[in-house]
C-alpha cells in the first residue's frame, strides 16, 4: 500500500473488509480516526473504483481501488504550538455547549493548524468531551471555515454527539447565515441546488462538478445596498465551502472571499458570512434556538457600504438564546 502521509494514494479493498464501512475501512488503512476518515469522504477527497458520489457510511467491497488526498500525521501538539483559546459559551449544560466562534479560530488540528484550536480550548475547560470523531476533535459536531464567525454546538457526551449528528443527517439541525454578496439579487427568496466536489482546475479550491455531492441552499434577501445584497442563508446539506461555492456559482460570491471572490475586493481578511442562528432539539427533549450579533468587523464593512443595523440585520444584543 503506498504511504498515505506521503501524498495522494490509493489501495484495494482486501477480502476481510467486504462490506464495511468507508470510514471504517479509510480509518483502518490511512490510518487516522473515524471522524478524520469521515470528514475526508464528505470533503470529496476520497474515491471509490473513481467515483466521488459517497457517505460515510457506502459500503466496500472486494477489489473495490479507493483513493484519498493527502493525510497529515503529525501527533497532535507536537513542538511548541499556540496556546489554547479562550472560548465564549453561550450556553453549557451537562449534554452540550453553543460557542460563538471568533473569525480565525480553526475548529479541530489539521494540516493548516496544529493546535491552539476551539478544541483545544475545549480541552481546556475540563469537564469531558466527546471523542467519536477522534481524541485531537474532542466534542466537535460540526464545523465552521476558519474565516466564519458564529455559531456552533459541541457535545459533552457521547449520547448527545450521536443525538445531534443524527439532527446534522436529517437536516433537522437549522443553521442559518448572513452574508453580504457581490451584486442585486433579484428573488425575495430562493434554492441553489448544485453538486459540489473538488476544483479539478484549481487544488484547494471546491467547485459546482458533474458527480459531486448533492448540495442545497436557501436564501433570503434581508436588505439592499447600491452595489450589494445581505442574505439570510440556511443550509440543509453541509459540504465544504458550500455557501461560498454556491454563491459563486450564482454569479453573486461574497465579499472579501480570497477564494471564490473577485481580487477587487480581497481587501479584506476574511468573507463577509456569519453564523448567526441556530436551532436544534437537545437531547432532553428540549427546543433551543440561539442568536448571535454581527460582529464588529463585519458590521464595520457592512457600514462602509451603506448599510446601517436595523431591520433585517442581526441585532445588537449579545449572544445568546433567541426570544
Amino acid at each position: 500500500m503506498a504511504d498515505p502521509a506521503a501524498g495522494p494514494a490509493t489501495a484495494v479493498v482486501a477480502a476481510d473488509a467486504d462490506g464495511w464501512r468507508l470510514d471504517r475501512w479509510l480509518a483502518r488503512s490511512v490510518p487516522t480516526g473515524r471522524g478524520a476518515a469521515a470528514e475526508l469522504v464528505r470533503a470529496g477527497a476520497v474515491t471509490v473504483n473513481r467515483s466521488v458520489r459517497l457517505r460515510p457510511a457506502s459500503p466496500v467491497r472486494t477489489g473495490d481501488a479507493v483513493g484519498w488526498s493527502r493525510v497529515e500525521r503529525e501527533p497532535v501538539g507536537g513542538g511548541p504550538g499556540a496556546p489554547a483559546p479562550t472560548l465564549h459559551l453561550v450556553h453549557v449544560d451537562a449534554a452540550l455547549a453553543i460557542v460563538d466562534k471568533p473569525a480565525g479560530l480553526t475548529v479541530h488540528p489539521g494540516a493548516g493548524r496544529r493546535s491552539g484550536t476551539l478544541a483545544d480550548g475545549l480541552r481546556a475547560l475540563g469537564g469531558g468531551w466527546s471523542t467519536l470523531a477522534g481524541a485531537d476533535r474532542a466534542g466537535i459536531v460540526h464545523r465552521l471555515d476558519r474565516t466564519v464567525s458564529g455559531l456552533l454546538v459541541v457535545a459533552r457526551t457521547e449520547a448527545a454527539h450521536r443525538h445531534l449528528a443524527a439532527q446534522l443527517r436529517d437536516r433537522s439541525l437549522g443553521r442559518e447565515y448572513w452574508g453580504l454578496v457581490h451584486g442585486s439579487v433579484r428573488e425575495e427568496r430562493g434554492r441553489i441546488e448544485a453538486p459540489i466536489g473538488r476544483d479539478p482546475r484549481r487544488p484547494g479550491r471546491m467547485a459546482v462538478v458533474a458527480g459531486g455531492r448533492d448540495a442545497t441552499t436557501d436564501f433570503e434577501v434581508l436588505g439592499r445596498l447600491p452595489r450589494h445584497t445581505a442574505l439570510r442563508l440556511r443550509l440543509r446539506t453541509g459540504r465544504t465551502h458550500q455557501l461560498r461555492v454556491h454563491l459563486a456559482y450564482i454569479g453573486r460570491p461574497l465579499v472579501g472571499d480570497p477564494l471564490y471572490g473577485p481580487l477587487a475586493e480581497r481587501s479584506l481578511d476574511r468573507p463577509m458570512l456569519h453564523a448567526a442562528e441556530l436551532r436544534l432539539v437537545h437531547p432532553g427533549g428540549d427546543r433551543l434556538a440561539f442568536r448571535s450579533p454581527l460582529p464588529a468587523d463585519l458590521a464595520r464593512s457592512l457600514f462602509e457600504r451603506g448599510g446601517l443595523p436595523g431591520a433585517g440585520w442581526p441585532g445588537p444584543d449579545p449572544a445568546g438564546p433567541c426570544p
